[in-house]
């Protein structure tokens, strides 16, 4: 099922805090006068009068060479038309944002109220010095194809209209690999196209490019089969006129081995892919809906091989695979265009790594341990990590071979270290824990339902199928808010735990024989579980849920304690601790523990260093340790250098396979140039650490408050270590957006132990 998007939920996300999506973020030290005079007037002439020499060096002084403009004039934008540019801008910025993520390409968007095509043509052109590549986009075809074409003819740097060749290099290699698995040959096979816009006569041509014959291609508009007996044909539907006595689709599809759809929904019947032929492949791409139903499809035949442009399904022919590793690869060598011979070269690298044995982390992410090539996986998935070593390196390297790169690429392998630093290899890291968890959702406790942002929380929770929500607390006051908010939870259960004696008095007997040894009575018991965190752990503890989430409204120490009472520690723990994910443009960092453990000792923080390489391995990532203090192995005595330096001998000696050194300072243990100069006997030198164990509770919460607030990371967490069952504790003030990562570390938490359990 698709994603579902309310609009003011739309509007919220591009309106509140700062409007948009982007904004520009200096790359250099602005902190004092001489800076100020180093980046602007006088220091900047230098520079300038450099450039003014060498024309070539405005890619060693400025941002160009990873610079594209994303330029639109708003006349064919997604599914809404002709919108105009000031409405196209949003679309932009998205796409923008999708650069940067995916390649750590950096974006302009340009919307340029003109759509006469030669004056569109002229503008762009003129800025040609500012960018190192032109994505244009969401640009109505016919005009679409003459002002990329005069683009690229005019300008030195690469131009490529995305809507047009984005989808024709996936679903080119989906074809490539369809037609392997049926066993078929491109140049054989008879094709039907419906649609006649930009992106699929791009896709039409570079199948030709690919081998298939245009005799053997019958394209299809609004007006039914495109023939050349029609009168006043444009030039770019004329191209692939026909001269076949066929006026429907319906007549068109008899016998064809394959069928492309970038068109309306439903316009292709059950009767017309009954009437395809043996082994039939069909993609059908438009969106929201496919031209067929995929059920519908699937259904009817049980040889059909089928994409769609839709997530829920298998095969989604998705641009973000290669727009983005494209001009990552064309920016890297200083290309003067895209040709085909790069277009081509993606092509053949996304097909190909379709073939490749899929990484854990990419089958965890999907939650199916079993991807691999065939029907249902003709191209790789967007979240895979190796797309953007795989692509942008095959694109770079046609460019070179066929002549329009500017600079050579002397050492791949470096190229490809280079490549995984653009972003950080682990930049996708809650998205790949957000789709593994709606692989197979959880019944996730929400114990304070009474707060708006648990329930618009929830909302999301479920629309996005990520866990199974079951709000906890007064249900007038729940009910009260879901009303006055729009929001839309018939699905979740509502429990409040005074209306339910019954069980109250149940879970109390059990509580009461966790801990009578320890004091409590009964009658105790039975007023504890009228507590919601008591009564949510209880319903996880008894297996009536699957994850328990809480600590919105309270004190940390108030919400884990019942869960301590209720669930407990690992068998093999004694103690549990609060891990947190910090992540900014350097990577994803692991600070442990953040907020359980005061004053842990060195036998202590050996359980918190095994609960946290434990952790960090959840994430899909090997865990490089260090243990902080403020002295460097040894270089100043104390309690706390002698306590971690203890805490790395017992490690090491209970867990040798562990990657780990301390006593060390913080910048120490992240600067592997100071660790290589100073302590290259380190085993935290070669790479750095990405797992730092604080060496009490307060300077592991200050650290990462202050890089929340003043370094502008993200975090992530707490996320609870050494819990029997899936419990997690919010922080105090906590946004939606927390909330919903937490719910999705939950659910994959509850997979996890299911699985144990079997």
């Amino acid at each position: 099922m698709a994603i579902k998007i309310r609009k003011q939920d739309a509007l919220n996300y591009h309106q509140q805090g700062q409007p948009g999506k982007i904004e520009v973020v200096p790359t250099k030290s602005l902190g004092s006068q001489i800076d100020l005079a180093l980046a602007y007037s006088p220091g900047v002439a230098e520079p300038c009068m450099e450039i003014a020499s060498n024309k070539d060096d405005v890619y060693k002084y400025t941002s160009k060479g990873n610079l594209v403009g994303v330029i639109s004039n708003g006349t064919a934008v997604l599914g809404l038309g002709n919108i105009g540019p000031d409405a196209s801008k949003p679309v932009m910025e998205g796409k923008g944002v999708l650069f940067k993520k995916f390649a750590g390409i950096d974006v302009f968007d340009i919307e340029i109220n003109e759509e006469d095509p030669d004056k569109f043509i002229s503008i762009v052109q003129s800025l040609e010095p500012t960018f190192g590549g032109i994505n244009l986009e969401d640009i109505k075809a016919p005009e679409s194809f003459q002002i990329e074409n005069e683009l690229r003819e005019k300008m030195n740097i690469p131009v490529m209209h995305d809507d047009q060749h984005g989808t024709a290099i996936i679903s080119g290699a989906a074809l490539l690999n369809a037609l392997e698995l049926i066993g078929k040959k491109i140049d054989e096979i008879s094709i039907v196209v419906n649609g006649a816009g930009a992106a699929a006569i791009s896709c039409t041509k570079i199948y030709c490019t690919l081998g298939a014959r245009k005799e053997n291609i019958v394209m299809c508009d609004s007006k039914g089969v495109i023939r050349k007996d029609r009168e006043s044909l444009d030039a770019s539907k004329a191209e692939f006129a026909t001269d076949k006595d066929l006026n429907t689709l319906s007549d068109a599809i008899k016998g064809a081995d394959f069928f492309l759809g970038l068109s309306i929904e439903d316009i292709m019947t059950p009767d017309d892919l009954m009437a395809m032929a043996e082994n039939p492949v069909v993609f059908a791409l438009a969106n929201p809906n496919p031209e067929i139903a995929y059920d519908v499809a699937m259904g009817t035949r049980k040889d059909i091989i089928m994409a769609t442009g839709r997530s829920d399904h298998p095969n989604q022919v998705n641009n973000v695979l290669g727009f983005p590793y494209i001009f990552r690869g064309a920016l890297d060598v200083r290309a003067t265009t895209i040709n085909e011979e790069m277009k081509l070269a993606a092509v053949k690298a996304i097909a190909n790594l379709a073939k490749e044995a899929v990484p854990e982390m990419v089958n965890k992410a999907y939650g199916n341990s079993k991807i691999q090539f065939g029907a249902d996986y003709l191209i790789p998935k967007p979240l895979d990590p190796r797309l953007i070593t795989t692509i942008s390196p095959a694109v770079a390297k046609a460019a070179i071979e066929s002549g329009v790169a500017g600079l050579n690429i002397n050492n791949w392998d470096q190229y490809h270290i280079d490549l995984q630093k653009r972003i950080g290899i682990d930049e996708r890291l809650m998205t790949r824990v957000i789709n593994r968890a709606k692989k197979n959702p959880k019944r996730i406790v929400l114990a304070e339902a009474h707060e708006l942002k648990i329930l618009k929380a929830a909302q999301v929770i479920q629309d996005e199928k990520i866990g199974k929500p079951i709000l906890l607390g007064r249900k007038d006051v729940i009910q009260s808010l879901i009303e006055e908010h729009n929001l839309e939870l018939p699905d979740c259960q509502i429990i409040d735990s005074y209306d339910e004696n019954d069980r109250i008095h149940r879970y109390a007997e059990t509580l009461y024989e966790k801990r009578k040894r320890k004091g409590l009575s009964l009658y105790e018991a039975v007023k504890l579980m009228r507590d919601r965190n008591y009564f949510g752990c209880m319903m996880v503890e008894k297996g009536e849920a699957d994850a328990f989430i809480s600590g919105l409204s309270k004190d940390y120490p108030k919400t884990i304690l019942p869960a301590l009472r209720v669930i407990g520690t690992e068998e093999e723990m004694k103690k549990v601790a609060g891990m947190y994910i910090i992540t900014n443009k350097k990577g994803t960092f692991f600070f442990s523990d953040t907020t359980v453990n005061v004053d842990p000792s060195p036998e202590e923080l050996v359980e918190i260093i095994a609960m946290t390489s434990r952790g960090v391995r959840f994430f899909d990532m090997e865990p490089r340790i260090a243990v902080l203090s403020y002295s460097n192995f040894g270089s100043t005595s104390g309690y706390v250098p002698s306590k971690t330096q203890e805490a790395v001998r017992l490690v090491k000696q209970k867990y040798p396979e562990l990657k780990i050194d301390g006593d060390i300072q913080a910048n120490v243990a992240l600067n592997t140039k100071i660790q290589k100069e100073n302590y290259p006997f380190s085993e935290l030198a070669e790479e750095g650490a990405n797992t730092l164990i604080f060496p009490d509770l307060a300077s592991g919460n200050i650290a990462y408050k202050l890089l929340m607030e003043i370094g502008g990371a993200e975090a992530i967490g707490p996320v609870l270590l050494g819990m029997k069952k899936p419990v997690h504790i919010l922080q105090l003030g906590s946004s939606v957006r927390d909330i919903i990562n937490m719910a999705a570390i939950a659910v994959v938490d509850a997979q996890e132990v299911e699985e144990k359990e079997e």
